[in-house]
């Protein structure tokens, strides 16, 4: 994704479920957390809405995401925690070769 070059963020692993989606990034540490997300979610509610137009229709002047986001840091929690956390969700656990998979 051109948005998270730019950011100079990492995509280490995703999962996109019905209705939520889990994202494992890495981030330089002056940017923060809220400010990813809200660029994050601006673009990509932007993008799929040009590319399913019925979509516009149907959120025009609602929001497509929902206001919050969940978000660990620092502590106790590892980097494997929470790649296990996602592989988790993964339906077809033979299928390793890609590191973003829908749930």
């Amino acid at each position: 994704m051109q948005d998270c070059d730019a950011m100079e963020i990492r995509i280490l692993k995703g999962v996109v479920s019905s209705d939520h989606v889990h994202l494992h990034i890495e981030y330089p540490p002056r940017l923060s957390i809220s400010s990813i997300f809200k660029q994050l979610k601006g673009r990509t509610s932007t993008k799929i809405q040009r590319e399913y137009p019925h979509l516009k229709k149907r959120y025009w002047r609602r929001r497509f995401w929902s206001r919050g986001f969940g978000a660990f840091s620092a502590g106790n929690i590892t980097d494997e925690m929470v790649q296990q956390y996602i592989e988790g969700h993964r339906k077809n656990p033979n299928d390793k070769g890609n590191n973003f998979f829908l749930d």
